[in-house]
This record gives C-alpha cells, structure tokens and sequence, in this order.
C-alpha cells in the first residue's frame, strides 16, 4: 500500500496578476476609461496601494493590459499558423485565426481599437501599444507576403490590414461571425492578383 503523495501548494496569484486579471476583464468588458480603479481594485480583492506599487497609475495598468493582450495575440496568431504547410496558406491563415476569435463568446471586438476610441490622449500608453500592436500585424502581413511570393509585400500588408479591421470590426457591430471568412476571400484575390 503506498501513501497518497502531498499535493503542491497551489500558488496564488500575486496582487499585480489579480490586478491585471481584473482590468483585462472590466477593460475589455467596459472600456478602459469607464471602469475606475475602485472597481478593479474590488475585483482583484487587493489594497489600493497595491495598484500604486505594481503599477503607479491607472494609466500604467492601461498600459500593462494593452501589453498583455498583445502577447496573447501574438501567440494565439503564431501559434494558429502552425497548423499550414504553405506561405500562401499561412498569410491567409490569419483571418482563419481571426474568425476562430470572433467566434468565441464575450467577443467584443479588437482592444486597442476600443481602447484607442476611448483615448484622448495623444502619445499615450493607449497610442503607443496599439500603435506597436498595428505595426507587428502591419509586419507580419509584409512578412508572409513575401514568402508567399508577392513582389509589392508592404502594399499587399496595407490592404490586408485594412481587411483585417473590417472583418474584426464587422464581427463585433454585426454580430457576424463570418466578417472573417469573408475578409479571407476577398484576401485570396488580392493575393492571387499580387502574384501573377
């Protein structure tokens, strides 16, 4: 008869992951200029103090939110890629990631595109990750152009961005799920165009 083996402790969340937690839900929920800092505070079950010392401002914990939603993204949309064999179907691949997103429930559109509508400031941390946010894409669609072949990468990127926005945008305010499906098709002829 063997003895049962202790469980590991289960680590708890810091009070800047709860806090993170709590903002990724409510900002993304609510927009980032609607929630104030008391409730995500509440809802992370913290001190006020510990938002001042894991982040310094609310707009630093915008910051850190945005950031974080792009690493996701990143991975979610390098690791959907995967799963092609070709160039072609990899550059097309991202809007089959993208209606996969779109499909899932609580979908509320691109954050950085909410958080940037809200935004007033100009230069600030909304503008800034959102803008690093757009250029990875932006490069990222240049990049697969080009192993796919197509000679004028950067303006095949343009136009598959602005795809990407609408299919993204189409998802949320229509609540069509197939905005992405069709973004694809239309960035099918565009690529098929390109590489003649």
């Amino acid at each position: 008869m063997s003895a049962a083996s202790p469980s590991a402790p289960v680590k708890k969340p810091s009070a800047r992951e709860r806090l993170l937690a709590a903002a990724d839900e409510l900002f993304y929920a609510e927009g980032v200029h609607t929630v104030g800092i008391d409730r995500i505070i509440e809802r992370a079950g913290v001190a006020k103090a510990s938002l001042y010392s894991s982040f310094g401002s609310k707009e630093e914990l915008v910051r850190a939110y945005l950031e974080n939603r792009h690493q996701i993204r990143r991975k979610r949309l390098l690791a959907g890629l995967e799963r092609f064999d070709n160039p072609r179907d990899r550059l097309l691949g991202v809007f089959d990631v993208l209606a996969e997103l779109t499909a899932t429930p609580g979908f509320r559109g691109c954050a950085f595109y909410n958080a940037s509508a809200e935004s007033v400031a100009e230069g600030g941390a909304v503008e800034q990750v959102s803008n690093a946010n757009r250029a990875w894409t932006r490069g990222l669609f240049t990049e697969l152009a080009r192993d796919a072949g197509v000679a004028d990468a950067p303006a095949l990127a343009d136009q598959l961005m602005i795809l990407y926005d609408g299919a993204s945008v189409g998802a949320r305010m229509d609540k069509q799920a197939g905005a992405a499906a069709l973004a694809r098709a239309v960035a099918a002829q565009l690529l098929a165009a390109a590489t003649r």
